[in-house]
């Protein structure tokens, strides 16, 4: 193993050398709550809103909902405005602090779709002539937890590992880590993840939520590696609330009862998670 990859990986043992202490005793005491990207990391962009936007948006409001409706738990946000915060300092607000889950907000996209626009013909040899026009059908909610699955399935954890390539002084920050290096997926998948079930089953309540309360569209739940979840000592989730990309989802994103209807399902959520699996 390269020297580098044996330091980018330090992180992960220490977390994982506190695996009796966790499974002795659990409560949801303090939860952080991640608006995704900020700033000049915009992120998806939909007809007439960007998801940094939508995320704040939602993550404010469940933050509001848990204060008010279960105040015993303290709720730290990783922002509260429209700023840049590197991945390594949200993970690290989280890890700092001794929280007890991480809930990263985010939205979906879809790319472009590649679509025959007409043909070239020259010598009697037709070429079909190509053009991208917007994917705007795809819809739906999913949400994802720390894991490594096959290279080819990682689409969603190299676009959100992406925005770490804005970030200055990245590779130093995250001790040589490239977002774009398969070996990176590769070591990662070496290690397990002490929190992976707690993580599944918040997920689990989530997607459940989205589809019999709020009538959505169930992707699943899926493992990737995506850096911020990796890097989180605790149970963390990111959850796609929606596709920014599909006209009406991103209305409904962008509505006060759709925001409203999102949050209730993700509050909903943790309220049974934390009645069904914290210990004494």
């Amino acid at each position: 193993m390269r020297v580098k990859s044996a330091v980018f990986l330090l992180p992960f043992f220490l977390l994982f050398s506190s695996e009796a202490s966790f499974s002795q005793s659990y409560k949801v005491k303090t939860i952080v709550i991640d608006a995704g990207h900020g700033g000049n990391k915009p992120g998806a962009k939909g007809t007439y809103s960007y998801e940094k936007n939508v995320a704040l948006k939602v993550a404010l409001k469940l933050g509001k909902k848990f204060e008010e409706e279960m105040p015993e738990v303290k709720i730290l946000y990783t922002r509260k405005t429209d700023v840049d915060v590197d991945f390594y300092k949200r993970a690290a607000l989280a890890n700092d602090n001794k929280a007890d889950l991480f809930i990263s907000i985010h939205c979906n996209s879809m790319p472009d779709k590649k679509v025959v626009v007409g043909y070239t013909t020259k010598k009697g040899k037709k070429t079909p002539r190509y053009g991208y026009v917007k994917n705007t059908t795809t819809r739906g909610t999913e949400t994802f937890v720390a894991g490594s699955h096959r290279l080819n399935e990682q689409d969603v954890a190299i676009r959100e590992n992406e925005d770490i390539k804005l970030e200055k002084n990245y590779k130093q920050n995250y001790d040589g880590y490239d977002p774009n290096d398969p070996q990176t997926f590769i070591l990662l998948s070496l290690f397990k993840n002490l929190f992976r079930d707690k993580s599944m089953k918040l997920a689990k309540l989530m997607q459940e939520n989205y589809t019999n309360d709020d009538n959505r569209v169930n992707r699943g739940v899926k493992e990737q590696g995506i850096l911020i979840l990796q890097r989180c000592g605790m149970p963390a989730v990111l959850t796609e609330i929606g596709f920014i990309s599909n006209p009406n989802e991103e209305e409904y994103m962008n509505s006060e009862k759709g925001s409203a209807e999102i949050v209730n399902s993700i509050f909903k959520a943790v309220k049974t998670f934390k009645k069904e699996t914290e210990t004494n």
